[in-house]
């Protein structure tokens, strides 16, 4: 059976995404020091008449119920104590939440990906406030009973995301996940809001090297069976160790962590090409510091994941599962992204 790439204009009632149309035309334009996206096509949005005004002139609608009415004095202060001016409380304010934690390389970089956010959100003109999440390393738990807290990692992640940024009334959300569960945890949330949201994925990990060999997560589980089998002496299987993983990153295979940064890329949830830069490329600063800019035009069309995680879409992220050999967890994580949408 061939599989067929679906883009997402396919569906009259639905609104496109602004930045996937046709699969194979690129969006980046990379220079050495530079990266910016170009969208293919102007986006036609479809909104209630009644409504331009608001999409057009209101992009604080959420974040307005706190800062404007004057019987919310106390909310304001507490804006003004974080550093806020009065022409900041008019300003849209976007919550940025990281899966960061010193103990996984796939997480430890985060921090610092969420400080590019900030600044590229405050270049757009808005107000960014940052905030954490949990995570959970698979790669330290497997064959452990740790792993029994893997999966609900990730819904403890969509709870926690979708909590802070409804508590706070943030008016959207740039995510920025690194570990398998991250991912679908930031969409789940996403989902579930509905309101203007970016995925900026943290990026896979560089190989690591050793005696001439190439190595990544999976040689350090494998050198192991090469140990008990006699084919290496210990002290070699601790150079593979030492070697596997050289910095900041995601495992670096088709294991679930760049299998759903690339199929919620195929959605449409994030900029292109956010699942093919490696962690520590200097081109993943800069696709951090535009995510703001990029938030901020979807928040003048008031185009929400709803509109863009749709059934299309959802096909064109397993048509790139099943492409790319990715891995089958990737079954378990888009029925509860689809579910988070109403579909």
């Amino acid at each position: 059976m061939q599989s067929t790439f679906v883009s997402p204009r396919a569906n009259p009632t639905k609104v496109a995404n602004p930045f996937h149309g046709v699969i194979s035309q690129p969006h980046f334009l990379t220079r050495p020091s530079s990266l910016r996206v170009v969208a293919q096509s102007q986006p036609v949005v479809a909104t209630d008449p009644s409504q331009a005004s608001t999409v057009a002139h209101k992009l604080n609608k959420y974040s307005s119920r706190i800062t404007e009415p004057k019987s919310q004095g106390g909310s304001q202060a507490i804006l003004h104590g974080v550093g806020l001016s009065d022409e900041d409380l008019n300003k849209p304010q976007i919550g940025i939440s990281s899966v960061w934690y010193e103990g996984n390389t796939c997480n430890m970089h985060l921090l610092r990906l969420s400080e590019a956010v900030k600044e590229g959100v405050k270049e757009a003109g808005m107000v960014g406030f940052r905030f954490n999440t949990i995570g959970v390393s698979d790669a330290i738990s497997m064959g452990t009973r740790g792993m029994c807290y893997s999966l609900q990692s990730r819904d403890l992640i969509a709870d926690s995301i979708e909590t802070v940024m409804s508590a706070q009334w943030y008016d959207g959300n740039i995510s920025i996940p690194g570990c398998d569960k991250n991912m679908p945890g930031t969409i789940m949330a996403m989902g579930r809001l509905n309101r203007p949201s970016i995925m900026v994925y943290g990026g896979t990990i560089k190989p690591g090297h050793y005696n001439g060999h190439s190595y990544d997560i999976i040689s350090a589980f494998q050198a192991y069976g090469e140990y008990v089998n006699g084919s290496i002496s210990d002290e070699d299987r601790k150079n593979v160790v030492h070697n596997s993983c050289p910095g900041a990153g995601a495992c670096g295979g088709m294991y679930t962590a760049n299998t759903m940064a690339s199929a919620i890329e195929a959605m449409g949830m994030c900029l292109p090409y956010s699942s093919s830069i490696p962690a520590e490329n200097p081109l993943k600063l800069d696709e951090c510091r535009l995510a703001g800019k990029y938030l901020l035009e979807l928040l003048k069309m008031d185009l929400k994941p709803q509109n863009i995680i749709t059934p299309q879409s959802l096909r064109n992220a397993m048509v790139v599962v099943m492409a790319l050999g990715g891995s089958t967890n990737a079954v378990l994580h888009l029925i509860p992204i689809a579910r988070s949408v109403g579909l």
